[in-house]
């Protein structure tokens, strides 16, 4: 049995692969943030702008397009993390501390997929990392 290199075998996508987490994550997160202060996607609930879920919303839309173009990666996705770990603890686990019960298992898969992110980069498909090669 011969093993390849990590650089010829399918580990070599990888740094690709975290640009595709990061870009498709911050997608969906970014409709969370509109949902809230656009109403778009339609929904019944806006909240006003200076409520928690207000401000959870503008924190949604834009350290989710920030995200997106991965611009300030690392202290973006470290907030968003932190932000969703409150707001599973604050609005979800006081229900039912069983995530598949309370509604919270989108809150805990953004919070580790932003403490990844924080601590793996952005990947070579962002600002970031354009404006480090310059």
């Amino acid at each position: 049995m011969t093993t390849q290199p990590a650089s010829t075998g399918i580990a070599a996508r990888a740094p690709e692969m975290l640009s595709v987490l990061r870009i498709t994550s911050a997608l969906i997160f970014t409709l969370h943030g509109s949902q809230k202060l656009f109403a778009f996607p339609p929904t019944e609930q806006q909240p006003p702008l200076l409520s928690l879920f207000g401000i959870g919303g503008l924190l949604e839309l834009v350290g989710g397009l920030l995200l997106l173009v991965g611009l300030f990666t690392r202290p973006v996705a470290l907030v968003l993390s932190g932000m969703m770990a409150v707001a599973y603890w604050m609005f979800h686990a006081p229900g039912n501390l069983f995530p598949t019960l309370n509604g919270g298992d989108a809150a805990i898969l953004y919070c580790f997929v932003f403490l990844y992110i924080f601590v793996a980069g952005p990947g070579p498909w962002s600002l970031d990392a354009l404006m480090r090669r310059r």
